[in-house]
């Protein structure tokens, strides 16, 4: 197939060359240009050169032709054009000379006209000849031209042995069937591994450079396929495999996938020729390859000779026949014809059934009760009936099937004015141009990528044909509604845009298979089914044969942002308005919505794409009331499928990782893939458990925070002011228009353009904290009246989060308070007080006193409670003075109506109780290092009242304080009075997770400047000197946890400097890896600008050693905090509790908080009866120290030395927390 053909089918394109007579599309360059238009070659090619001489020679004949009606207009009758075939034209000036006042002249000018007359004739018969021969050249130039781009089939091999054998086949194909020429290659194929199993380990540094290169191509090919391009990956294979340097970047994987695909069309000519670059890079078969093979001999019927002698080969290679059913996934379809192609050579060959893979169990010791045959157990079943949740089912199917999804926006409704009725039909008339603009763009860049790849290149051509021009555009549009006035970083929208066709890439169509399986999946969770053995989510949907999802193989970071800044620059390119919108009276001329300036941020010059004034004001003037979410960003309407494997789980359609990474990064999915599976159900069965909780809005509070939000807002409150409360440029002796006064001092300049940087900032923070609350705000208006799940998945240390990013628990306090639990459980006995002690923790007061002083508190203050439930917005207000003033509120409001139920016990609360944990990080250090003092700080021990570890670090750091004050020390003695509990708290808080001093610096001169009194000279000595005593006090009253801490970072530093990154695995299974490695710079060029970013996790690089040690201590902890959580969350499932938490606060009903409490402190105690310490250095020594090639190294031994030394630990006798009434509270 021509190259022209291919791409006026493949891509629908509207032409694949430029039509011959049209000298003026060359030289436009739209109305943008400049570097708003889009970046082309100024080198012509010889079509368009000969071209360009024809064009020329036309306007020559045309100079002539205006010669002779000049001749004319003097007068000269006699000149005869007819001969030359030029048309008569209207004479200059209208009239023509008379004869006789030229008679004297005639002869001469008889003479004259001859000559032109001649010369005119001969001219012209030499322009036909030339235009004939250069016409005839230009055809057979685009004639040669499009052979010479035709997509190129047969291979280029760099072996003259294998050259010359396929040119003897090619020739000889009527007598030398492809099928045998295939038997013979399989035969002579070299018997080893490929290039990247077989690399010595001196040469994987060079191979892992190639790494990005190879995941480019591997994503190139992947997409072609997709979209049905499968003759452009074997071309582009072609090119790469002819030239040496590139033929490095294919592996196997690559011919195996571009064989597939002839296979599943019957190609078997184009799938030999796979095999003989297969054969031509050193690379032997598997399973995969003959798999392909066999596949698509038995779609063309071909004799058993051949079959046979293939299988033959295969057996000598040592691969098993039933490995091709086994271990090469295969649709039905291909495993049909992989069968009839075996039953030719085997007739009596029958498939080994699909392996039901034995009940896998977990061996871990702290999962063996979860995993435990218990027919007594009951597991939490939901308040919906399967009808109701099968009706569920269909309308979140509708929504993925969509992809995205609009809701009402929450903003104050406008009057439909004139003016804003002219405002929205004149964006409907915008959007309908720019529909049409965006589609001709699309289809240009479209034709100008498959030209590129159409010469061997990786271009953007495949990934741009993943989704409908339809679909594209409206992410297009999508995006240019959602622009900030303020603009956004290019590298930005380039990221969001690439990471979106990315997400949308891979639907899968199994629908009806899925509706089915998951209505049998229902019967687990429904009010009215029943299900023969009791068992978790993940367990019964394996039980239903469900087919593992396939895996997704991740673009390349640079892929994912060339692709969005190829689509950033279509859409700045096609989103042109009247210039009448921006100045009433000016020309109807078309002037760009966006525009690309460059401005600094961070200290840093970056690129950014700023929407016009007047677009801006048009939107603000329309004030349209909708917001479009994609599909992954709001919470399901059904519960989440349970995860069953890293990259099976959570959404219907929607593909999502059970580890979240930054794009690109596999290390972490590899870690995972590479783990026996059993090994990670204890993760996968708390996700699930974690997702499977349903909620509901609290329609009260909403109404509320709706009230003051489309007023103008309550930052006091968290609810964000509007863009007009916003600070306003500097007037007066302040404007920014005096910096260009001459008598200004530059003192006064510096000044004046440090206010107008800070309220540009805050106006920025503003704009930022009102969008984020206007979506959070609109999804639960959208959701007010419905239920609805949180699917989660978890970072790379195994904390867990909800996938929805814009509405979930994880929030602010106001997120917090506008959800509850969808399904009610009675308070019971001790419910209320439980609710009565959750509203004093969050007012913040009484944290040193007992439960039953708190319980006593609020009884004190239930006439304040009841008003502030009855008239939150007109009564005394109580609740706004709480540290956390809506969930206060929220809870009077559920205390109220408990209260005033005719039995509270019988009151169905539908409110989460929290329990959290008493500095969480230092309680798994204390425990870590049975340090006696650090554990009765942090709630460890039983007390009679709870221990406050930031109020006795507070107390260290006074006495500090004093001794220096006596001493004389200036500092010191400007302190007394000011050292407080809220003042170290923040950096007690974070230095468990590996706060730097310069970080605990900054986080205590924030807290000094908020003190009004404070000394504000003295706030940077202050904050110094403060931070330092800090630190002290913690060595202190912490040291076992201080000498854990330090051997963990010398640890990651040792495994640095080998060259490797950090890696462990959680007392549950899960395989961890720091992605922190020397930032790689990538640079996309061309275009708007050149876009350079860093990326962290090219594991090609060296690991970044101060990050990989900073980053090990609260990391290592972070994995510790989220087993404790797991096995917490695994167990109250297994009591039949709901559960959810915040990282290490733990959430359930009121009536339930004992039994969680109970399961929380049993857990942690189990968790860390285990040898955590001993078995970290155990797996570090494995792992690192174990290689004989590199046990001579300086940093080997050094390494080893560390680990064997593990911190010795303390006396403190862990079944005392089972006791301890504080420890969660």
């Amino acid at each position: 197939m021509s190259a022209v053909r291919w791409g006026r089918g493949a891509a629908g394109f509207g032409r694949a060359l430029w039509p011959a007579g049209s000298p003026g599309l060359l030289a436009e360059e739209g109305a943008l240009g400049g570097v708003w238009s889009r970046k082309r070659s100024s080198t012509a090619s010889p079509c368009e050169q000969d071209r360009r001489k024809d064009w020329g020679h036309a306007e020559l004949l045309e100079v002539l032709k205006a010669r002779v009606r000049q001749l004319q207009a003097e007068g000269v009758a006699e000149v005869t054009v007819k001969r030359v075939a030029v048309a008569r034209a209207p004479e200059a000036g209208g009239a023509q000379p008379p004869r006789q006042a030229q008679a004297g002249a005639k002869g001469a000018a008889a003479t004259l006209s001859s000559r032109w007359a001649q010369k005119l004739d001969s001219d012209q018969q030499l322009m036909e000849k030339r235009k004939q021969r250069l016409e005839g050249k230009l055809q057979e130039r685009v004639e040669k031209g499009a052979w010479q781009k035709q997509l190129r089939l047969e291979p280029r091999l760099l072996s003259r042995k294998l050259a010359s054998q396929l040119q003897h086949w090619e020739q000889g194909a009527p007598r030398s069937p492809w099928e045998e020429q295939l038997a013979q290659l399989l035969q002579e194929a070299p018997h080893r591994l490929s290039s990247e199993a077989a690399a010595a380990p001196a040469d994987r540094g060079p191979e892992s450079r190639l790494e990005g290169q190879r995941q480019r191509l591997l994503s190139f090919f992947e997409c072609c396929l997709l979209t049905g391009h499968l003759p452009l990956a074997h071309h582009v294979l072609v090119t790469h495999h002819s030239k040496s340097q590139q033929q490095r970047l294919l592996t196997l994987s690559m011919y195996n996938m571009v064989m597939l695909g002839w296979a599943r069309q019957g190609s078997f000519k184009e799938l030999t020729y796979v095999f003989f670059m297969l054969k031509d890079a050193g690379l032997a078969p598997d399973l995969q390859s003959y798999a392909a093979a066999l596949q698509c001999m038995g779609r063309l019927d071909q004799d058993a000779g051949t079959i046979r002698r293939c299988l033959k080969q295969m057996a000598q290679d040592g691969l098993q026949l039933q490995g091709l059913f086994t271990a090469v996934p295969l649709s039905a379809e291909e495993r049909a014809e992989l069968l009839r192609a075996v039953r030719k050579a085997k007739p009596t060959f029958t498939p080994p059934r699909l392996p039901v893979p034995p009940p896998q169990v977990n061996t871990s010791p702290l999962l063996r009760e979860i995993y435990a045959k218990d027919p007594a157990v009951s597991y939490p079943r939901l308040h919906l009936s399967l009808k109701e949740l099968q009706g569920l089912f269909q309308q979140q199917l509708r929504v993925e099937m969509a992809t995205t999804i609009t809701v009402e926006s929450v903003e104050k409704v406008p009057l439909l004015t004139k003016e804003v009725l002219h405002a929205r039909k004149t964006l409907a008339g915008l959007r309908t141009r720019w529909r049409t603009a965006l589609y001709r763009e699309l289809q240009e860049t479209k034709e100008s990528e498959a030209h590129a790849a159409r010469e061997g290149r990786l271009s953007l051509f495949p990934y741009l044909c993943l989704l409908s021009e339809k679909e594209i555009v409206r992410v297009l549009l999508q995006t240019l509604q959602a622009l900030p006035a303020q603009g956004e970083s290019l590298l930005f929208l380039a990221h969001e845009l690439g990471l979106r066709v990315f997400k949308r890439k891979q639907l899968r169509n199994e629908v009806q298979e899925l509706e089915q399986r998951y209505s049998k999946y229902l019967h687990l969770l429904a009010s009215d089914t029943q299900v023969a053995e009791p068992c978790l989510p993940r367990q019964h949907w394996e039980a239903l044969g469900v087919p593992e999802a396939p895996h997704e193989q991740p673009w390349p970071m640079s892929v994912v942002v060339q692709l969005g800044k190829q689509l950033a620059e279509v859409l700045v390119r096609a989103a042109q308005m009247p210039s009448s919108l921006a100045a009433p009276r000016s020309p109807g001329t078309l002037i760009p919505v966006l525009y690309h300036v460059y401005s600094f941020r961070s200290f840093r010059q970056i690129g950014i794409l700023k929407p016009h004034p007047a677009f801006t004001q048009l939107l603000e003037t329309a004030a349209e009331r909708t917001l479009t979410f994609e599909s992954t960003d709001v919470p399901m309407l059904c519960p989440p499928l349970p995860w069953t494997s890293p990259h099976s789980g959570a959404f219907l359609l929607s593909p999502t990782k059970m580890m979240r990474s930054v794009e690109g990064s596999q290390q972490h999915q590899l870690l995972l893939e590479r783990c026996p599976p059993a090994e990670l159900h204890g993760a996968l069965d708390a996700l699930t458990q974690l997702g499977n909780c349903a909620w509901r809005v609290n329609g009260r509070v909403l109404d509320l925070v709706l009230e003051l939000f489309t007023d103008k807002g309550c930052p006091r409150l968290g609810v964000p002011a509007p863009p007009s409360e916003a600070p306003r440029p500097p007037e007066g002796r302040q404007a920014p228009k005096r910096c260009l006064l001459p008598e200004v001092s530059p003192a006064e300049k510096a000044e004046m353009r440090r206010e107008l940087a800070r309220r540009l900032k805050v106006a920025r923070e503003m704009q930022s904290l009102r969008a984020d609350a206007l979506y959070r705000l609109s999804l639960a208006q959208h959701l007010r009246h419905r239920v609805f799940w949180l699917p989660h998945n978890m970072d790379f240390r195994g904390r867990t989060y909800p996938c929805s990013p814009h509405f979930n628990h994880l929030g602010s306090d106001l997120a917090r308070a506008l959800l509850e639990f969808a399904q009610g459980r009675p308070l019971g006995p001790h419910g209320l007080n439980w609710l009565k002690i959750h509203l004093v923790n969050l007012t913040g007061l009484k944290k040193r006193e007992s439960l039953q002083a708190r319980r006593d508190y609020a009884d004190e203050l239930m006439e304040d409670i009841l008003d502030s439930a009855d008239r939150p917005m007109t009564g005394r207000k109580w609740w706004m003075e709480a540290d956390e003033p809506w969930q206060a509120l929220a809870c009077c409001m559920e205390v109220a109506r408990a209260v005033r139920a005719p039995d509270p016990t019988a009151y169905v609360s539908h409110f989460p109780v929290h329990q959290d944990g008493s500095c969480n990080g230092l309680q798994h250090y204390a425990a870590l290092g049975r340090d006696s003092v650090g554990a009765a700080s942090v709630n460890l021990l039983p007390s009679d009242l709870p221990q406050d570890v930031y109020s006795e670090v507070a107390a260290q750091v006074e006495v500090f304080r004093r001794q220096d004050a006596e001493q004389g020390v200036q500092v010191a003695q400007v302190l007394e009075g000011f050292i407080s509990r809220k003042v170290v708290k923040q950096t007690v808080m974070t230095v468990v997770y590996g706060v730097t001093r310069y970080g605990g610096r900054l986080q205590i001169e924030k807290r000094l400047r908020e003190i009004h009194d404070f000394p504000q000279d003295f706030v940077w000595e202050a904050s110094h000197y403060l931070v330092r005593q800090v630190f002290n006090s913690l060595q202190e009253m912490f040291s076992g946890t201080r000498s854990i801490q330090r051997w963990l970072t010398e640890s990651a530093r040792l495994i640095s400097h080998t060259g490797s990154a950090v890696e462990w695995v959680t007392p549950l299974g899960i395989p961890i890896i720091q992605p922190y490695h020397r930032d790689s710079k990538v640079m996309i060029k061309g275009g708007l600008q050149s876009l350079t970013f860093s990326s962290s996790v090219d594991t090609s690089q060296k690991p970044n050693t101060l990050k990989q040690k900073n980053g090990f201590p609260p990391n290592f902890i972070h994995s510790l905090d989220s087993s404790h959580m797991m096995l917490t969350a695994l167990h109250c499932y297994r009591k039949g509790l709901t559960f959810v938490s915040v990282h290490d606060c733990f959430w359930t009903h009121a009536a339930d908080v004992a039994v969680m409490n109970q399961v929380c402190r049993e857990q942690f105690v189990r968790l860390h009866s285990q040898p955590i310490l001993h078995n970290l250095s155990r797996f570090l020594i494995e792992r690192f120290c174990s290689d004989p090639r590199t046990s001579k190294s300086i940093w080997v031994s050094r390494l080893t030395d560390t680990l064997l030394s593990v911190p010795k630990t303390g006396t403190f006798n862990l079944e005392q927390v089972k006791h301890s009434t504080y420890f969660f509270s």
